[in-house]
């Protein structure tokens, strides 16, 4: 009974986790998976150059387990932001996280980034074209919040 009651709870925390934060849902998914990705990669590259180590790759854990900590950061921003605005008025964020969405994309292309490059390392063909891409997204990423922290410097 009380396993049935622990899964229960697990499920209705996660839907209702899931419904408030829908719009981040899928950024978040993507961003754990390219974290994995990372990891793997960056694992297989170390033990192919002979570089593994356990505390490279528990330091290694930490920073991904940290990266979910700077997305509540912006998560918190929003939150935060929006109430300010409710109080003067204002709705036009209507429950959309735009820094969280800026720092997820941001961690994601930072992510792809080091995939390619642990690819590159291992001596697998990455296409020039791929890294030009991703580089360029980044910096759109970055423009953007150079924008976001011009605009409050002006306020």
């Amino acid at each position: 009974m009380e396993q049935h009651l622990t899964k229960g709870l697990a499920v209705g925390v996660t839907a209702m986790l899931t419904v408030y934060f829908s719009n981040l849902f899928l950024p978040l998914i993507i961003l754990i998976c390219v974290m994995i990705g990372d990891y793997a990669s960056g694992m297989i590259n170390a033990w192919m150059t002979r570089t593994i180590s356990s505390r490279v790759g528990i330091i290694g854990i930490i920073k991904k387990l940290c990266y979910l900590l700077v997305v509540s950061v912006g998560i918190a921003c929003d939150i935060i932001g929006n109430y300010a605005l409710c109080d003067i008025g204002i709705t036009f964020l209507d429950g959309k996280y735009i820094f969280a969405i800026v720092v997820i994309i941001w961690l994601i292309v930072n992510e792809l980034i080091s995939i390619l490059e642990n690819l590159a390392e291992i001596g697998i063909p990455v296409p020039t074209f791929l890294l030009t891409v991703v580089s360029r997204l980044k910096n759109s990423v970055d423009a953007v919040a150079k924008d976001i922290k011009d605009k409050d410097k002006e306020e």
